[in-house]
């Protein structure tokens, strides 16, 4: 599976622990020099830039040829995250920005976020859904408790727990 991940997911998986779980989903990431200097960045959380200056074998950095000129976001690496995807036919684009996550879907890209990919986790037994949404809470990560609710419904009945 061809997997390309924009900074916010790797950013917070990381931080809470569960970054271990990419490999075992997808085995290779791709990132796009932007989304490596956002996770380097100084304002990025420590254990964020030391994670990517001992860069994991299953993460590639991989520059895309051309941007796409429609993508009109302000970070770029939304835009050479999605633009890397399209150029090598990702099967799965990893982002948590809404905007982004809407112009990747009209471009046909399939798309999933750190609760996505916590969720897949789960599903596969590598870790406690419950667990992986306490410590999201502890992080300055923003989504809506109805979505995590969702995801720990559905997480249940794959389970067989009512």
């Amino acid at each position: 599976m061809i997997v390309v991940s924009d900074a916010s997911p790797l950013n917070v998986l990381v931080r809470i622990g569960y970054i271990d779980t990419l490999p075992k989903l997808f085995q290779v990431v791709f990132i796009p020099p932007a989304v490596a200097a956002e996770l380097t960045h100084a304002g990025t959380p420590e254990p964020v830039r030391s994670w990517l200056a001992s860069k994991p074998s299953w993460l590639t950095i991989k520059a895309p040829t051309r941007i796409d000129a429609t993508l009109e976001f302000d970070d770029a690496g939304e835009r050479e995250a999605i633009s890397l995807a399209l150029e090598i036919k990702a099967d799965l684009l990893l982002a948590d920005d809404r905007k982004a996550r809407k112009a990747a879907l009209a471009r046909g890209l399939a798309i999933t976020g750190a609760v996505g990919v916590l969720e897949a986790a789960s599903a596969k037994g590598l870790l406690d859904l419950s667990e992986a949404f306490k410590r999201l809470r502890t992080t300055d990560f923003i989504i809506a408790d109805s979505i995590l609710a969702e995801a720990l419904r559905r997480d249940a009945a794959r389970k067989g727990i009512t």
